[in-house]
């Protein structure tokens, strides 16, 4: 045994730890999304033994992520939850076509800003709803309905002796979540976020505290495949978006925690298109079964790096033991406080906010640091997906005007031609300097635009080069005479008309 399976021990040790990591998450990422807590342990033992079976990434742990915390929630308001089988399977099989395809490497090609934007914006629609479910008070539906009514949920809780008593589990869990970081390191093995929960589920069952507690059905209760009524959803737009959003942006945060965790170790790197077939693997049979959809997550990943996790046996194992807990003792759900599960959840979405890396970004790369805000409060204000896509834009933007990078020299030597010289990427997001320059030049002088300095001449600049050079050509003595660029574009009219009449 100890030939065939050499790191067995480190591994099945690793997967305690992260069997101990996961369970308050997928306890909390379900209740926070609005479906039954049972549904979270169903994916976390689905990123198990299904995920943690296939190749791609040999040391990732998959689950249910905070990140699709909010997508999940406004799939089941607005689709009710039957229908959220068919999303997370329709998801699965689209990331199974992308991997199988190849597009694993290119969720790579994403700007980092945006990258670190996307869980910032995700943390702080957590935090301001968790913060509605630690008080015992129901939270608005968006995102900007959650921060404006903050001060009116304040002066609800402030009334009522419950909310108050409520807010206090969830103020008490955080506090041990922040202070166990300063533990020694052997009473850190056991993870802070059970450590807190078992606290807060100890402290309200000894002092009988009114507070809510988490509703179990029972397992094979909660897992309900979906039927052919909710397959007829698919003919509905607004679902196949959804669709579209949980797999892109599941498909991007399992690979972007693959790149981070690789960092981590000096094992088998990840293999791209393997991982997001696996994630798709995952993710479908999670929709056969009714639960969550699971993403790579990176708490639990590097807490199985941490432990000593050699191989992928690690991950499997911790499906096993949220199998057996949820077999043989889902009653215990039962006792956990829900405001210890949200407090849970406000820390986890508060770690997902960059504020070092925003700081960083501000001092060095001011534009880097707007579109991670933007991206981050867009998530907020409008939704998860058009937030990343106006993220998206904005970089896209961003590097297309830092590209187009042109210089234009004018020499007048007060005799002779005017010489202008351009040199770099002449772009319509340029346009306006170069035809300012131009324009400035004195009409009744001739002049020679030299375009050999270019790199590249869009459509717009040459056009509008053209026309320039025909309108100063009419005013003046002389046509203008240009030096066509290296590129392969058309040189404008003048030059063409000159060197034709000019030609014998």
């Amino acid at each position: 045994m100890t030939n065939r399976f050499p790191h067995l021990r480190q591994d099945c040790a690793a997967s305690l730890v992260v069997f101990l990591v996961a369970l308050p998450l997928c306890v909390g990422v379900a209740v926070a999304s609005g479906v039954p807590a049972e549904l979270g342990l169903v994916t976390g033992i689905v990123g198990g033994l299904v995920t943690g079976l296939l190749p791609g990434s040999s040391l990732q742990v998959s689950g249910p992520a905070a990140g699709l915390t909010v997508l999940v929630f406004e799939a089941v308001r607005q689709f009710g939850l039957p229908a959220l089988g068919v999303v997370v399977l329709a998801a699965g099989v689209l990331q199974l076509v992308m991997g199988a395809l190849k597009w694993g490497r290119w969720f790579r090609a994403i700007s980092l800003s945006v990258v670190e934007g996307m869980p910032a914006g995700i943390g702080l629609v957590i935090i301001v709803g968790q913060l509605y479910a630690a008080a015992g008070l129901k939270a608005p539906a968006s995102g900007l309905a959650k921060v404006a009514g903050l001060p009116g949920a304040a002066v609800d809780a402030l009334r009522s002796t419950e909310a108050l008593v409520s807010l206090a589990v969830g103020a008490g869990t955080i506090a041990v979540l922040v202070l166990w970081q300063g533990m020694p390191r052997r009473v850190r093995a056991v993870p802070g976020a059970l450590t807190a929960v078992l606290l807060a589920t100890a402290a309200s069952l000894a002092l009988g505290l009114p507070v809510a507690t988490v509703e179990v059905r029972g397992l094979f209760g909660a897992v309900q495949p979906p039927g052919a009524d909710a397959f007829g959803e698919l003919a509905r737009p607004a679902l196949l978006g959804t669709i579209l959003a949980f797999a892109l942006i599941a498909s991007a945060e399992s690979l972007f925690s693959a790149a981070a965790v690789d960092r981590l170790h000096s094992g088998p790197r990840t293999r791209y298109d393997k991982e997001l077939m696996a994630q798709g693997a995952g993710n479908a049979v999670c929709g056969l079964l009714g639960a969550l959809p699971m993403t790579a997550v990176i708490v639990r990943s590097s807490a199985n790096v941490q432990a000593g996790a050699r191989t992928k046996a690690s991950r499997v194992l911790h499906g096993v033991w949220l199998l057996l807990f949820a077999a043989l003792l889902p009653a215990a759900l039962a006792l956990i406080p829900l405001p210890a599960l949200a407090a849970v959840l406000v820390h986890a979405g508060w770690k997902l906010i960059p504020l070092r890396q925003l700081v960083s970004l501000w001092r060095g790369y001011r534009g880097e640091a707007l579109i991670l805000v933007v991206t981050a409060v867009s998530i907020v204000a409008v939704n998860m997906f058009e937030g990343v896509l106006i993220g998206l834009a904005l970089s896209v933007a961003k590097t297309a005007w830092e590209a187009s990078h042109v210089k234009l020299e004018v020499l007048d030597e007060g005799a002779g031609p005017v010489r202008a010289r351009l040199a770099g990427n002449a772009t319509f997001l340029r346009l306006p300097k170069i035809l300012d320059s131009l324009e400035a030049l004195p009409p009744d002088r001739p002049v020679e635009l030299d375009l050999s300095g270019l790199h590249h001449l869009d459509h717009a600049c040459r056009t509008a080069l053209e026309s320039w050079a025909e309108r100063h050509s009419a005013a003046g003595t002389e046509p203008v005479k240009v030096t066509a660029p290296p590129v392969k574009v058309a040189a404008p009219r003048a030059a063409a008309a000159a060197a034709k009449a000019s030609a014998p």
